[in-house]
């Protein structure tokens, strides 16, 4: 079982359609995918038609049980996506108070790490959708991962978030002795703007192979996706989002292949 972490200190970047997009072609492709919306606002969740404010049973759970919840419980917790081979482990906005309640006791940080370790059995790829902050919730994704994913989208004020991203890591390698295989996703690129250029740009001076070499593109048909609650690869899967993410994820594999072999 593969984890990807899809994160970054700034919201409005593509985390979600990130996640969405990549885990409903794992799915095409035959893997057993669950998606994890570990973000507060439940962007995700509701992608997918899922209203977090009405359901018994959410990824809190996870939090409030701990090492006490059963795979059976997890399962139970699931959502259908409407997609074969794809499920979701939704959010709730409970999941706003866990700094505060929780995130002082020991062990917190590998509470998510522990609960996915149960489904080994159940599914190829876990992605997890983080919220824009550095709290106990990135943290137990981050400790969850085998491959960080960083959107930014091609502008300024997007790389500054990605530098606070970058530290977070270093921070936190120190602290759990984890080195992070992370890779940087050019998003929302326009190639008719200056601004896209030279952020791209920037990203490949300053972080040189970290970077992905491709760029997933400005397209309109994302935002259509969102609204019909479905997959963008299967709304408009001859769209050149579409067909930018395809290439990421072959790449992404080929990533994951290599690191099993090590």
């Amino acid at each position: 079982m593969v984890v990807w972490t899809i994160a970054n200190q700034k919201g409005g970047v593509g985390k979600t359609t990130t996640t969405v997009t990549l885990g409903a072609l794992l799915a095409e492709r035959g893997h057993r995918v669950l998606l994890v919306d570990i973000d507060p606002h439940a962007s995700m969740t509701y992608y997918f038609g899922i209203d977090a404010e009405e359901l018994e049973v959410s990824v809190y759970d996870i939090f409030i049980r701990g090492k006490d919840i059963t795979r059976e419980e997890i399962l139970q917790s699931l959502c259908p996506s409407g997609m074969d081979k794809l499920d979701i482990l939704p959010s709730s906005m409970a999941l706003a108070t866990l700094d505060r309640s929780l995130g002082n006791k020991n062990g917190m940080g590998l509470i998510l790490k522990k609960a996915l370790a149960k489904l080994t059995k159940d599914y190829d790829f876990i992605l997890l959708d983080c919220p824009p902050v550095m709290g106990v919730l990135m943290v137990n994704a981050l400790a969850a991962s085998d491959r960080v994913l960083v959107p930014v989208q091609t502008e300024f004020l997007a790389i500054k978030g990605l530098e606070r991203m970058i530290a977070t890591m270093g921070l936190m390698k120190h602290s759990q002795q984890k080195d992070y295989s992370f890779t940087i996703v050019p998003t929302m690129y326009d190639k008719r703007t200056k601004a896209s250029l030279e952020a791209y740009k920037e990203l490949k001076a300053k972080y040189k192979d970290k970077v992905w070499s491709a760029v997933i593109p400005v397209d309109t048909k994302f935002r259509d996706a969102s609204l019909a609650q479905t997959p963008p690869s299967v709304f408009a899967p001859r769209s050149r989002g579409v067909f930018a993410y395809n290439t990421l994820l072959s790449y992404l594999l080929q990533l994951s292949a290599e690191s099993a072999h090590v």
